[in-house]
């Protein structure tokens, strides 16, 4: 692992696109110098000083799958559905190979990874690249440089993550250990969903309809649905465990909206990690995991040998009057690997869908390590204070009238814009200064203050803005980011991710955020660090971070899978470029 000095040297080499292949997505891309390319692998040079490369090759095609009972084609990438599981250490850096021979144009993202002054490689279409086209080839590289645990990656286009997507585990780096006994054994858990009909399908026809998104037919882990739904139990996935062995349980939740419960009949959790971050440990009977979140949990298997365990999720919502997914994914701990056992396997007890109470009490006890091995660094004084509320909102159909609310359909925004995306992607527009493509006057508080969850609000707040505006930070500002969701047309909890930035979750609650009040309760010293973290339905979250990572910024919402198609994102910019990366 470098130095500070060695690593802020290869993090400002790391500042270019390299592709030499740039004509990914629309014509009009622009095409970076192709001394970039010479910039790139120095850069690499530099990093492979303290830590090793890893090379990989992605091809995104259509695939068939059977599950509940029928067979259909899927995206995945290299066949896997999930994905591929990326291994390596901190410090080192995976260089991804990747080829679409996909119908639809993709990006891929690395959720959780940092990538400090690597804006190029983040994948947020439209944002930080354009979409890499069918037959298209794009070179993806990424530094694992400060994540630790378990974070993933996944397709950042329309709905493609719902298939296209895989785990990434980095290990502590050569010469250290985790902050734990090291376990016996880890297993990858990736909880999922399942529809019968064309994914990739289901935002476009949502948003021509007006309707609301179709419900997934099942959940799933690892791939498969379990023991509970049709033509499913001979797959359904098993973890052979060792009787007295403590095994780390490396969970990504790539649901598309809904939190979901999980837990494994009569075993404890522990919980060690979130979103490649350590949290000080506690015990538990079940986790809540939000969309696009990762967790590192430990359990002893410690159970006797002759029964089977049910391992369990199922979606926690809150939202009144809100449709979802009311089935339960299963799998099966079992001790040995041999399939003798008579009586059926034992249920664990979930907490009940719409229990709150639940929900905020695993939350509650969220803490980040802070030791000295693993310290933080939380802002204590903020520069820069955004306040954004989080909306569900109406828009007019097309043509003849729609079956949404009032005969039109969703949308969605923040602080009351919702997104437009631009033709040439927001990166390039800004370092090369094309004009035209995007506004910097995204607003740092709402429009309008009104009581965001109270009940009958008034109809001129369902419909909002459209554009395309990035909010600009000053360079290494410390910056207070208040997430208020709200009842415009209707409440939810939303899920939120921040690329490029782990941040501290200082504070949060139910009803509106009260600035006088609020912070008197803040967590300043071991608030738990994440990536992604959700807004209680009718609630508020509050985060802080420091804008050092330039080019680096998409705050994405409501709901995680829908984002792009309703219109719920917004890009930051980390200001001073030029004077950063010189």
């Amino acid at each position: 692992m470098a130095d500070n000095n060695s690593m802020e040297k290869a993090g400002n080499s790391f500042k270019t696109n390299t592709n030499t292949n740039t004509n990914i997505g629309f014509k009009n891309c622009p095409k970076p110098a192709g001394m970039l390319a010479v910039l790139f692998t120095l850069a690499l040079l530099v990093q492979s000083a303290y830590g090793r490369i890893h090379h990989h090759r992605f091809v995104v095609k259509s695939s068939s799958y059977t599950r509940l009972c029928s067979t259909k084609k899927i995206l995945t990438v290299n066949g896997k559905f999930p994905g591929p599981t990326l291994r390596a250490s901190r410090g080192d850096s995976l260089i991804i190979q990747f080829h679409n021979k996909a119908e639809y144009n993709i990006t891929l993202h690395w959720h959780g990874v940092r990538q400090p002054r690597n804006p190029w490689s983040d994948g947020a279409e439209y944002i930080n690249q354009c979409p890499i086209r069918p037959g298209k080839k794009f070179t993806y590289k990424v530094p694992l440089t400060t994540e630790e645990g378990t974070v993933w990656w996944h397709a950042h286009s329309g709905w493609a993550r719902a298939t296209v997507h895989g785990m990434i585990i980095v290990y502590p780096k050569p010469g250290t250990g985790y902050p734990f006994p090291k376990p016996y054994a880890e297993v990858p858990i990736i909880l999922g969903e399942w529809w019968k009909k064309n994914v990739m399908d289901i935002p476009g026809n949502a948003n021509k309809t007006g309707g609301e998104p179709i419900l997934s037919d099942a959940y799933t882990i690892n791939g498969q649905p379990g023991d509970l739904y049709p033509c499913s139990k001979q797959e359904t996935f098993r973890m052979n465990v060792k009787h007295g062995e403590t095994y780390l349980l490396r969970i990504v939740s790539a649901i598309m909206d809904e939190n979901i419960f999980f837990s494994i009949a009569q075993h404890k959790l522990t919980l060690v990690g979130t979103d490649g971050f350590y949290t000080k440990p506690f015990q538990t009977n079940y986790i809540m995991i939000t969309p696009g979140q990762s967790m590192d949990v430990l359990l002893e298997a410690d159970q006797p040998s002759s029964r089977l365990y049910y391992m369990a999720a199922r979606a926690y919502s809150s939202a009144f009057g809100a449709g979802f997914d009311k089935t339960t994914a299963t799998g099966i701990l079992q001790y040995g690997r041999e399939y003798e056992h008579s009586s059926s396997p034992v249920f664990p007890r979930l907490p009940p869908y719409n229990s709150t109470q639940a929900s905020t009490e695993f939350s509650r006890r969220l803490r980040s390590l802070t030791s000295r091995e693993h310290p933080i660094d939380v802002p204590l004084k903020v520069d820069t204070h955004v306040f954004l509320t989080v909306s569900v909102n109406l828009i007019d159909c097309r043509g003849s009238p729609c079956k949404g609310p009032f005969g039109k359909r969703f949308s969605a925004s923040m602080n009351n814009v919702s997104f437009v995306p631009p033709s040439v992607n927001i990166l390039q527009a800004y370092y090369h200064h094309i004009h035209g493509v995007f506004e910097g006057n995204f607003p740092r508080n709402p429009p309008l203050k009104f009581d965001y969850t109270g009940k009958n609000l008034p109809d001129n707040l369902l419909t909002p803005d459209f554009g395309t505006r990035a909010l600009v930070l000053e360079y290494n500002a410390s910056v207070e980011l208040i997430l208020q969701g709200t009842n415009v047309l209707a409440s939810d909890n939303h899920p939120i991710h921040l690329h490029g930035y782990g941040f501290y979750v200082v504070g949060w609650g139910f009803g509106n955020f009260d600035p006088e009040k609020a912070p008197l309760g803040y967590n300043l010293v071991d608030p738990p660090q994440e990536t992604t973290v959700g807004i209680p339905n009718n609630g508020w979250v509050a985060v802080r971070f420091r804008a050092d990572n330039p080019g680096q910024g998409l705050v994405v919402a409501l709901p995680f899978g829908e984002a792009s198609k309703l219109g719920n994102e917004y890009s930051f910019i980390s200001e001073k470029w030029s004077h950063s990366s010189n």
